[in-house]
């Protein structure tokens, strides 16, 4: 039997196109149905005016992106492998250790989000089943993890196995799945949308309550920067989409029309989704969603299945519609994070700084170590059972690689504009880039620190501690691939088959 090419050269397969990016990046743009109850509920009208503008941070990202993925067509791994080329001004040992360094805390930003998700999927699905709880575990300890039950952790593992396979089979299968996902919850989402004014009656803008905050709400420095960094971790990942671009077949062609639709796209339902949520529900629909001994804090199946009731009125065809447009959604999402992390670790393996194993690819250009590696690690993730406290440790990766993404671009723009290249954004996205780059970098800083105190509750500020740890673990793995290097004489990675 003879060897595929990627096989031979060790090389991702490029399989797909603008089309195929777009729809697996959608899993960004999708996560925030789990962020939209949460931030209405804590912020009222006010959580449009942080979408609105962290959003456009978001999409400014992508135009980024799109300039970056066509000056660097053959890099995989999207937002954090390009800080190892737009680096390379200030040095490039500079360059390596934040390309790694970045790489490193986007696969922890976006692997946790398997875990997360096919957890939330798993809830829902057995909720809509029927199944009933028999037996818990956990939590990890008093004061980390919460109490699961072994029927949802079971279909949650079950999730993620399955979810695996097309990533596992290629970029080609991978996009096919990421289409009939992304159209199965993309459409109910735009659907939800427009619903209310099918009765306009629904619709009272005067809810909006001149996008302040709820009643009692104090306003504060803190208020704002802890939300906006759990806003990040979801508002910016339509930036997905760029993971895939070094699998396209025209790559600097697929790069604009990908990125650009990711955004714009994203821009909009980041806007239109809680709008209409609010001005159906209001602060009021809100609140009663929950009971007095069970008050409701924004768990997206009561709230849109609240939203739809409010509309139509209670019925098990809703409740199903809901239901499963919010498992395909969250499937889409876990189908996107375990192949995309991924493949930065194999691009940073080829560029010499992490371990050489994440760089090998199986016989359908699947990056295979990398994507094995984040499965084991989203089943012991899995186990800590609170999403919430997860955010925090997890955007301490994210939110970093974001940072370095737009600094990094802006190093470009102002050292390295005189290469040739097939997309060139304005002049003024170089020094915009920068500045909002250094603003993300203080928002990791500052509001990763009080975060914990909106997103979990007062005395997790340890979470922000825990994240560092993580990001720091990259020192240990560039150390080992140096060791490596050493063993075989040569810091290149050997494409030769086998290797």
């Amino acid at each position: 039997m003879s060897a595929s090419p990627a096989q031979i050269e060790g090389t991702l397969a490029r399989e797909t196109n603008w089309w195929g990016a777009f729809v697996i990046g959608l899993a960004g743009t999708i996560l925030v149905i789990g962020l939209v109850g949460y931030a209405l509920v804590a912020l009222g009208g006010f959580a449009i005016v942080l979408f609105a503008v962290l959003t456009g941070v978001g999409v400014i990202l992508c135009f980024c992106l799109a300039e970056l993925a066509a000056a660097f067509p053959e890099r995989a791994g999207g937002l954090p492998s390009y800080a190892f080329e737009t680096f390379k001004p200030l040095g490039d040992n500079v360059a390596r250790h934040v390309g790694g360094l970045s790489s490193w805390g986007y696969w922890l930003g976006w692997f946790t989000v398997a875990p997360i998700n096919a957890y939330l999927a798993a809830i829902y699905l057995n909720d809509l089943l029927g199944i009933s709880s028999s037996s818990t575990f956990g939590p990890i300890s008093s004061s980390f993890g919460s109490i699961v039950a072994v029927e949802d952790f079971v279909t949650a593992f079950i999730i993620l196995l399955v979810m695996f396979v097309p990533c596992w089979l290629g970029i080609r299968l991978g996009a096919t799945f990421a289409t009939v996902l992304g159209i199965g919850s993309i459409i109910p989402l735009l659907l939800l949308v427009l619903l209310p004014f099918f009765k306009p009656s629904t619709i009272d803008f005067g809810r909006l309550d001149g996008l302040g905050l709820p009643e009692g709400v104090a306003s504060s420095w803190q208020l704002i920067l802890g939300w906006a960094f759990i806003f990040t971790w979801t508002v910016l990942a339509m930036e997905a989409a760029a993971c895939y671009i070094g699998e396209c077949r025209e790559p600097a062609r697929d790069a604009k029309i990908a990125m650009t639709a990711e955004g714009l796209f994203g821009l909009f339902i980041y806007l239109s989704v809680p709008i209409m949520l609010l001005v159906v529900l209001g602060a009021e629909g809100l609140t009663a969603l929950g009971t007095a001994d069970a008050p409701f804090f924004g768990d997206a199946s009561g709230l849109f299945n609240g939203y739809v009731a409010a509309i139509f009125g209670a019925s098990t065809f809703w409740k199903w519609f809901i239901g499963l447009a919010l498992i395909l959604a969250l499937l889409l999402s876990v189908l996107n994070a375990v192949m995309g992390a991924s493949r930065g670790l194999w691009q940073n393996a080829h560029d010499g700084i992490l371990p050489r194993s994440f760089g090998r690819t199986n016989a359908h250009g699947s990056p295979s170590t990398a994507m094995l590696f984040s499965l084991v690690c989203s089943a012991l993730v899995l186990t800590v059972g609170s999403p919430l406290q997860i955010y925090v440790f997890s955007n301490m990766g994210y939110l970093f690689s974001a940072a370095m993404a737009m600094v990094g671009y802006g190093i470009f723009r102002a050292r390295r504009n005189d290469m040739e290249r097939p997309l060139r954004m304005p002049a003024f996205m170089g020094p915009l880039g920068l500045l909002l780059g250094v603003g993300l970098l203080a928002l990791w800083l500052v509001g990763g620190y009080v975060a914990s105190d909106y997103a979990v509750g007062a005395g997790y500020e340890w979470l922000f501690w825990v994240g560092l740890i993580l990001l720091a673990l990259y020192l240990p793995l560039t150390m080992w691939r140096k060791v490596e290097d050493r063993k075989m004489g040569t810091v290149e990675y050997s494409r030769a088959a086998g290797d």
